[in-house]
């Protein structure tokens, strides 16, 4: 579910674009970020404790936590609260602390 309307932001969404999560389609917007994506999709699982693996989701949204890292286009611990959606991006849920591909 996306915000329509507020009384004070004005939003600027750009094109429709498509990206991958884990390999499903998601319908997402040029200018939201992943993150929003994913939760406007309905996905609020992103990750789960590296001890005890319990689900993590949303926390910060401004880039500070560690609970929204994963791997975008082969890329691991992209906090993707901040990363803007671009079409055709792979989003893959990321366990433990990820393996830089080179």
């Amino acid at each position: 579910m996306r915000i329509g309307e507020h009384p004070v932001l004005d939003f600027d969404r750009g094109k429709k674009v498509r990206i991958y999560y884990n390999g499903q389609a998601v319908e997402a917007y040029e200018n939201e970020t992943i993150a929003a994506a994913l939760h406007a999709a309905g996905i609020r699982r992103l990750g789960e404790s590296g001890e005890l693996h319990r689900p993590r989701g949303i926390y910060c949204a401004i880039g500070n936590c560690a609970s929204c890292l994963m791997t975008v286009d082969e890329q691991p611990n992209t906090r993707i609260c901040i990363v803007k959606c671009r079409d055709g991006m792979r989003v893959d849920e990321q366990r433990g602390r990820g393996v830089l591909k080179v």
